[in-house]
């Protein structure tokens, strides 16, 4: 895991900015980003804006690729698709990664986001991102 860096992901003003909290137990961790405001998109349903939606999915991504190895950097999208299946409501809204594929420069993640109920989804996203896994002791020495 990655701490110095997921603290580093969470603190920039970019994400801070979204309040989104992270919840790690044991190996699994869900991003929560909080109903605010300032994310509706579209006041008339209230839906939350796309782009909200869109950025936390991409935090989440990046949080579980910190959170599941040792990276040396943060990941950088390469290309992410994001789906939207169904309105964000005016509340709040979850998400899960899973890394599909992790190499050595490039890492395959897939993120769900739900609100009310998880088989419900209200939008995925599927990546991929540069990694720069962190190096052992024993091929820092032969660097």
């Amino acid at each position: 895991m990655s701490r110095a860096l997921i603290e580093t992901l969470m603190s920039a003003p970019y994400v801070a900015r979204f309040g989104v909290r992270l919840d790690q137990r044991g190996n699994e961790l869900t991003g929560v980003l909080p109903f605010e405001d300032h994310l509706v998109g579209n006041p008339l349903i209230p839906a939350l804006h796309g782009g909200a939606v869109g950025a936390f999915l991409e935090i989440v991504a990046s949080a579980s690729l910190l959170a599941s190895q040792p990276l040396d950097r943060l990941p950088k999208p390469i290309d992410v698709a994001i789906d939207y299946l169904r309105p964000a409501r005016a509340q709040d809204v979850y998400a899960r990664a899973v890394v599909a594929r992790s190499g050595r420069r490039v890492a395959n993640v897939r993120v769900e986001a739900w609100q009310n109920r998880i088989d419900a989804p209200v939008a995925t996203l599927h990546g991929h991102f540069l990694i720069t896994p962190a190096r052992s002791d024993s091929e820092a020495d032969s660097a």
